[in-house]
């Protein structure tokens, strides 16, 4: 893949592409960040007026998601609820197609069974809790709930989602699947569902600043041990592969918007270590998978990895030759 010359840095890219691409603007929300939500603390759902969200894009002069945003369904000026939980249940029906074809399962078992393992190791017996936090559908926990017999494993598969359409959909899969996993409606960091394990995907780039660092303070729990958290990996062609690959695969105009963005927003390695070791000091934090091999050519995918510190030897030693995808975790 080619690479940028040295003296351009990744934020004059950024900010070079947004200029040309209003869509790629980093600074923007992704439309799904605004047709649903909920309110904090009860998590019952809100109306959305249409008008906010053009406002939103039209400041940013993204034509392409005033287009996206304009053709949805409302009533008296109001979002229509029903029609938007059927739209956002297709778009993620998309998004499960895309992690299919990437193999997204094999890639979490192949790090989570290592922290398993670790955790095994330093003599904990008891039943782990996986939580996979804004699972969406649910396709990372049914995946891993068909392909691994958790009970072979002494864990416990929970995926958890603020979104109560999204959920209701990933029980009835895994129930016709007969599945032994469970979901949840609710904050996967609440007190009564706090997990020893916590793997997002796709999830982490929606936090900023703030945010960010609030969203990893919360994993600084006593019965936390580990998160493992998936995105995509920023780099200068990452949107026009994202572009490329979103138009040829999805069928929604908010899919093809928002998964371009996605690429564009997504945090650097930097960004996401820093930020974990200055909110969650009591892990040791860093990238795995950053590169293809040895070689500077940067993998789509790379993940924030978290393990309280007496695990990462036995973690390193898990891993195998896989050790040298592991950066400095510190």
């Amino acid at each position: 893949m080619l690479q940028p010359p040295a003296f351009f840095s990744q934020q004059h890219l950024r900010s070079t592409l947004a200029s040309v691409f209003a869509s790629w603007n980093p600074a923007q929300p992704e439309i799904t960040d605004l047709i649903i939500q909920h309110d904090p603390y009860t998590l019952q759902r809100m109306p959305v007026r249409k008008e906010e969200l053009v406002t939103v894009f039209s400041r940013f002069r993204n034509r392409q998601a005033l287009r996206a945003v304009r053709a949805l369904p409302e009533n008296d000026g109001f979002l229509d609820p029903r029609a938007i939980d059927a739209l956002f249940l297709t778009v993620h029906w998309e998004m499960q197609r895309l992690s299919e074809e990437f193999y997204h399962g094999r890639r979490v078992w192949e790090l989570l069974r290592c922290v398993i393992a670790s955790i095994r190791q330093l003599g904990n017996r008891e039943i782990l809790r996986i939580t996979d936090v804004g699972c969406g559908t649910g396709y990372t926990t049914r995946w891993l709930a068909a392909n691994i017999r958790p009970a072979d494993h002494n864990i416990e598969l929970v995926g958890m989602d603020l979104n109560s359409t999204l959920i209701a959909e990933a029980g009835r899969l895994a129930s016709a699947e007969r599945l032994p996993c469970q979901f949840i409606h609710g904050d996967a960091f609440s007190r009564e569902h706090s997990g020893n394990i916590f793997l997002s995907t796709g999830v982490i780039h929606h936090f900023r600043g703030d945010a960010l660092l609030e969203f990893l303070r919360w994993h600084e729990k006593p019965e936390t041990q580990a998160f493992l958290h998936f995105d995509f990996q920023p780099s200068f062609l990452a949107p026009f592969g994202s572009m490329f690959f979103h138009y040829l695969r999805m069928r929604t105009a908010i899919a093809r918007h928002d998964g371009v963005l996605s690429a564009a927003r997504a945090h650097s390695g930097d960004t996401l270590t820093e930020s974990a070791r200055t909110a969650a000091p009591g892990f040791s934090s860093g990238i795995y998978g950053a590169r293809i091999w040895n070689t500077p050519v940067p993998r789509i995918f790379h993940t924030l990895v978290g393990l309280r510190r007496a695990l990462v030897p036995e973690f390193r030693r898990q891993l195998g030759r896989r050790a040298s995808r592991l950066g400095d975790l510190r």
